[in-house]
């Protein structure tokens, strides 16, 4: 009974959490917007929030695999991420732009608390047999919080205002605190943390990603789908504006993705063993560019339908890539490897977002096309990385192998799904 419970209050915070930032992109976007009238200033402040992942989570990672109790800390940086979005929601027009991009940017530094932070605990929280099932529920919840977080978003933009949208992104980041402080403690560790990571300890996160073949395909394909992913969210004030006659409508676009991508990966769940992850993550990069494709058309009906197939490509992948990073991640380096592939992907959706919004203000169609060539080009990246079997020697004297529970050769089971 107590397992089950870890579980659905693990599944219950990270939900929380990451609604929170899943609203908290769009609202910020929206309140840009707003006070500065601008797609590109909108796009920059979503950007800044976002692109400084990539020095955040490899650092993030690294404190957490050393923690005694990596919950206490993830609660930290939940608190520390809530502070700076309400610090930015009141520098909103009244401060210089250029002041209130740092403040995201500092506060973007604890964004991959919110995903990969989360994610990389669940091995605790859950026997190894139940691993991949309980991998399934996690990549659903990025799909819930998705749906939730732009609907909240245009809904409470709509009815009071973008700057409300921010206050209740915050309010949803701090419901998940007691979640993350009640995560369990690492077994075998004494209390407190052990000493500051040096470079070489950062540094190990990312050699594993780039020394084993699987961890850099599914990381290469995914963060090139983010960008196009970033791209898309760019464009929404202006599709909202333009094709659905309001711009809070815009957010409701990442909502039916959202519906979408719940859907597949219930129907993904349903026949995992039949269906490696990594096929879905290429298969899933090239579903993604024939919704950006179609959301080209100036038509509300052909956007949605682009808005489902979007989703229908998003949800497996995320899920995919989640089965191949417990299947690889050594033991020792878990959080370091979650954290990192998601400072990456976050790092990536800014750059995308920073690179449609003055795209998007002078051509909306050419800045949807360029999306989707940026999703095929991350099918055509997932076959770039030449395959191998096994993993490095270097590896394997480092870490023995990178073993981890549930199964001898390291990965949690013998498939990365089982059916819900």
């Amino acid at each position: 009974m107590r397992r089950r419970y870890a579980l659905r209050s693990y599944l219950a915070g990270a939900v929380a959490a990451r609604a929170g930032d899943e609203m908290s992109g769009p609202a910020l976007m929206l309140a840009g917007f707003a006070v500065a009238g601008s797609t590109v200033e909108a796009s920059s402040l979503l950007a800044g929030i976002t692109v400084s992942a990539a020095v955040g989570g490899p650092v993030l990672g690294a404190f957490l695999d050393r923690a005694a109790r990596p919950g206490r800390l993830l609660a930290g940086a939940l608190v520390m991420y809530a502070t700076g979005l309400g610090v930015l929601l009141g520098g909103l027009g009244r401060w210089p732009f250029a002041v209130t991009i740092a403040v995201a940017v500092v506060t973007g530094l604890l964004g991959p608390a919110l995903s990969g932070g989360w994610t990389a605990q669940l091995p605790r929280v859950v026997p190894g047999d139940r691993l991949p099932r309980a991998n399934a529920l996690d990549a659903m919840t990025f799909s819930a919080a998705s749906l939730a977080g732009p609907a909240l978003a245009g809904v409470v933009a709509e009815a009071l205002g973008a700057p409300s949208a921010v206050v209740v992104s915050v309010v949803l980041i701090t419901l998940a605190l007691p979640a993350a402080w009640t995560l369990p403690a690492r077994p075998g560790r004494a209390r407190g943390t052990r000493a500051a990571p040096s470079i070489s300890d950062l540094a190990a996160g990312i050699r594993i990603i780039t020394g084993r073949p699987s961890l850099a395909r599914a990381t290469l394909a995914s963060v090139l789908s983010c960008v196009a992913q970033g791209m898309l969210t760019a464009c929404v004030p202006l599709l909202g504006e333009r094709v659905l006659g309001g711009v809070g409508r815009g957010a409701m676009l990442l909502s039916c993705a959202a519906v979408s991508a719940l859907a597949a990966n219930a129907v993904l769940t349903r026949f995992a063993r039949s269906v490696a992850p990594e096929t879905i993550i290429w298969t899933s990069a090239l579903v993604q560019a024939a919704g950006l494709a179609l959301a080209t058309a100036d038509s509300s009906v052909t956007l949605i339908v682009a808005a489902l197939v979007m989703g229908a490509g998003e949800g497996p992948q995320l899920a995919a890539v989640f089965a191949i990073r417990h299947r690889e991640a050594p033991g020792d380096l878990r959080g370091q490897i979650f954290t990192t592939g998601a400072s990456l992907k976050i790092t990536g959706f800014a750059v995308g977002a920073a690179v449609a919004g003055p795209v998007a203000t002078r051509s909306l169609p050419t800045a949807l096309a360029l999306a989707a060539s940026v999703a095929v080009l991350a099918a055509l990246g997932f076959f770039a990385v030449p395959s191998a079997k096994g993993h490095s020697s270097e590896d394997r004297a480092i870490h023995g192998g990178g073993s981890t529970p549930g199964h001898p050769d390291g990965s949690p089971g013998s498939r990365p799904h089982s059916s819900c």
